[in-house]
Protein backbone atom coordinates (compact mmCIF):
# COMPACT_ATOMS: atom_id res chain seq x y z
CA UNK A 1 0.00 0.00 0.00
CA UNK A 2 1.63 3.07 -0.76
CA UNK A 3 1.62 6.46 1.38
CA UNK A 4 -1.31 8.61 -0.38
CA UNK A 5 -3.80 5.35 -0.16
CA UNK A 6 -2.62 5.03 3.57
CA UNK A 7 -2.93 8.46 4.33
CA UNK A 8 -6.38 8.70 2.69
CA UNK A 9 -7.39 5.18 4.40
CA UNK A 10 -6.28 6.85 7.80
CA UNK A 11 -8.29 10.43 7.06
CA UNK A 12 -11.40 8.34 6.16
CA UNK A 13 -11.38 6.38 9.54
CA UNK A 14 -11.06 9.42 11.56
CA UNK A 15 -13.78 11.13 9.91
CA UNK A 16 -16.11 7.69 10.85
CA UNK A 17 -14.90 8.14 14.48
CA UNK A 18 -17.13 11.10 15.01
CA UNK A 19 -14.36 13.42 15.78
CA UNK A 20 -15.04 16.51 15.22
CA UNK A 21 -12.13 18.60 12.93
CA UNK A 22 -10.79 21.89 12.93
CA UNK A 23 -12.40 24.22 10.01
CA UNK A 24 -10.31 24.09 6.86
CA UNK A 25 -8.57 27.47 7.05
CA UNK A 26 -7.29 26.81 10.83
CA UNK A 27 -3.14 26.54 10.11
CA UNK A 28 -1.26 24.29 12.52
CA UNK A 29 0.63 25.64 15.27
CA UNK A 30 -2.59 27.94 16.39
CA UNK A 31 -4.07 26.82 19.21
CA UNK A 32 -5.08 28.26 22.45
CA UNK A 33 -5.63 27.10 25.73
CA UNK A 34 -9.56 26.58 26.71
CA UNK A 35 -10.16 25.48 30.29
CA UNK A 36 -13.08 25.52 32.71
CA UNK A 37 -12.99 25.59 36.48
CA UNK A 38 -16.05 23.07 36.53
CA UNK A 39 -14.36 19.93 34.85
CA UNK A 40 -10.83 19.24 33.27
CA UNK A 41 -10.20 18.47 30.01
CA UNK A 42 -11.45 15.02 29.59
CA UNK A 43 -12.97 14.64 32.46
CA UNK A 44 -17.02 14.45 33.93
CA UNK A 45 -19.48 17.85 33.52
CA UNK A 46 -21.12 18.17 36.77
CA UNK A 47 -24.69 17.49 37.15
CA UNK A 48 -25.25 21.39 37.80
CA UNK A 49 -24.21 21.76 34.01
CA UNK A 50 -27.20 19.16 32.75
CA UNK A 51 -30.64 18.88 32.47
CA UNK A 52 -30.17 16.68 35.78
CA UNK A 53 -29.24 19.95 37.30
CA UNK A 54 -29.39 23.46 37.08
CA UNK A 55 -28.57 23.37 33.72
CA UNK A 56 -25.79 26.76 33.89
CA UNK A 57 -23.45 27.01 31.07
CA UNK A 58 -20.18 26.32 33.05
CA UNK A 59 -17.39 28.77 33.72
CA UNK A 60 -14.72 28.73 30.34
CA UNK A 61 -11.78 30.48 30.39
CA UNK A 62 -8.94 31.05 27.60
CA UNK A 63 -5.59 32.27 26.84
CA UNK A 64 -2.95 32.33 23.72
CA UNK A 65 -5.26 34.52 21.23
CA UNK A 66 -3.18 35.80 18.93
CA UNK A 67 -2.83 39.61 18.82
CA UNK A 68 -4.72 39.98 15.92
CA UNK A 69 -7.78 38.44 17.38
CA UNK A 70 -11.00 40.95 16.87
CA UNK A 71 -13.64 38.57 18.12
CA UNK A 72 -14.64 35.24 19.26
CA UNK A 73 -16.97 32.28 18.35
CA UNK A 74 -17.93 29.39 20.78
CA UNK A 75 -19.80 26.44 19.71
CA UNK A 76 -20.37 23.61 22.20
CA UNK A 77 -21.37 20.18 20.52
CA UNK A 78 -21.96 16.06 20.97
CA UNK A 79 -20.96 14.32 18.23
CA UNK A 80 -22.19 10.96 20.35
CA UNK A 81 -25.99 11.54 19.70
CA UNK A 82 -27.86 9.85 20.01
CA UNK A 83 -25.97 6.79 21.33
CA UNK A 84 -22.13 6.89 21.63
CA UNK A 85 -22.47 3.28 20.04
CA UNK A 86 -23.68 3.88 17.03
CA UNK A 87 -23.52 7.94 17.34
CA UNK A 88 -26.00 9.46 14.21
CA UNK A 89 -25.69 13.10 14.56
CA UNK A 90 -23.84 16.16 16.15
CA UNK A 91 -26.14 17.47 18.63
CA UNK A 92 -25.46 21.30 19.00
CA UNK A 93 -25.31 22.77 22.54
CA UNK A 94 -24.28 26.39 22.41
CA UNK A 95 -23.68 28.76 19.55
CA UNK A 96 -22.14 31.85 20.29
CA UNK A 97 -20.34 34.80 18.01
CA UNK A 98 -19.07 38.38 18.17
CA UNK A 99 -17.46 37.79 21.94
CA UNK A 100 -15.56 40.90 22.19
CA UNK A 101 -11.92 40.13 21.66
CA UNK A 102 -11.28 42.02 25.37
CA UNK A 103 -13.15 38.91 26.66
CA UNK A 104 -10.92 35.97 27.94
CA UNK A 105 -13.72 34.46 30.11
CA UNK A 106 -17.55 33.18 30.55
CA UNK A 107 -18.44 32.97 34.20
CA UNK A 108 -20.65 29.62 35.03
CA UNK A 109 -24.16 30.84 34.35
CA UNK A 110 -22.75 33.46 31.34
CA UNK A 111 -26.10 31.96 28.99
CA UNK A 112 -28.11 34.57 31.02
CA UNK A 113 -25.86 37.43 31.01
CA UNK A 114 -23.56 37.36 28.37
CA UNK A 115 -20.42 39.93 27.43
CA UNK A 116 -21.79 42.97 25.58
CA UNK A 117 -21.89 42.45 21.75
CA UNK A 118 -21.74 39.04 21.89
CA UNK A 119 -24.48 37.13 19.92
CA UNK A 120 -26.31 34.27 20.31
CA UNK A 121 -27.31 31.58 17.19
CA UNK A 122 -29.59 28.50 17.47
CA UNK A 123 -29.20 25.15 19.08
CA UNK A 124 -31.02 21.63 17.77
CA UNK A 125 -33.27 22.27 20.40
CA UNK A 126 -34.22 25.53 17.79
CA UNK A 127 -33.84 27.92 20.51
CA UNK A 128 -30.57 30.14 21.41
CA UNK A 129 -28.88 29.73 24.89
CA UNK A 130 -27.46 27.46 26.69
CA UNK A 131 -28.67 23.42 26.59
CA UNK A 132 -26.77 21.07 28.75
CA UNK A 133 -25.76 17.61 28.23
CA UNK A 134 -28.96 15.49 28.99
CA UNK A 135 -27.71 12.26 26.60
CA UNK A 136 -30.72 9.68 26.05
CA UNK A 137 -28.13 6.77 26.56
CA UNK A 138 -24.53 6.17 27.48
CA UNK A 139 -21.09 8.47 28.34
CA UNK A 140 -21.51 11.70 25.54
CA UNK A 141 -18.22 13.46 24.83
CA UNK A 142 -19.12 17.32 24.53
CA UNK A 143 -16.67 19.35 22.84
CA UNK A 144 -16.32 23.04 23.26
CA UNK A 145 -14.77 24.72 20.74
CA UNK A 146 -13.51 28.10 20.73
CA UNK A 147 -12.36 30.09 18.21
CA UNK A 148 -10.39 33.41 17.75
CA UNK A 149 -11.55 35.55 14.70
CA UNK A 150 -10.12 37.84 12.58
CA UNK A 151 -13.12 40.31 12.61
CA UNK A 152 -16.11 40.94 14.14
CA UNK A 153 -19.29 38.77 12.55
CA UNK A 154 -22.25 41.12 11.50
CA UNK A 155 -25.46 40.41 12.42
CA UNK A 156 -26.01 36.55 11.56
CA UNK A 157 -29.33 36.74 12.42
CA UNK A 158 -30.05 33.30 14.95
CA UNK A 159 -27.40 31.13 12.67
CA UNK A 160 -26.59 27.48 13.26
CA UNK A 161 -23.79 25.74 13.90
CA UNK A 162 -23.37 25.28 10.11
CA UNK A 163 -24.32 28.96 8.99
CA UNK A 164 -21.86 30.53 11.87
CA UNK A 165 -19.31 28.16 10.31
CA UNK A 166 -19.46 29.35 6.67
CA UNK A 167 -19.05 32.73 7.92
CA UNK A 168 -16.29 32.08 9.75
CA UNK A 169 -14.77 30.30 6.76
CA UNK A 170 -10.87 32.21 5.86
CA UNK A 171 -11.41 34.21 8.94
CA UNK A 172 -10.09 31.67 11.92
CA UNK A 173 -6.71 32.50 13.60
CA UNK A 174 -6.93 29.94 16.36
CA UNK A 175 -8.60 27.52 17.98
CA UNK A 176 -9.07 26.33 21.55
CA UNK A 177 -10.70 22.77 22.01
CA UNK A 178 -12.20 21.30 25.92
CA UNK A 179 -13.78 17.85 26.20
CA UNK A 180 -16.31 16.83 28.62
CA UNK A 181 -18.07 13.78 29.36
CA UNK A 182 -21.14 13.08 31.12
CA UNK A 183 -23.90 9.76 31.63
CA UNK A 184 -27.15 10.20 33.49
CA UNK A 185 -27.36 7.87 36.40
Amino acid sequence: MNARALLTGLLALAACAGETAPPPDLEKGTAMELTSSAFAHAGEIPAKHTCDGEDLSPQLAWAGAPAETKSFALIVDDPDAPDPAAPKMTWVHWVLYAIPATVGELPEGASTALPAGTREGLNDWKRTGYGGPCPPKGRHRYFHKLYALDTTLGDLGRPTKAALEKAMQGQVLAQGELVGTYQRR
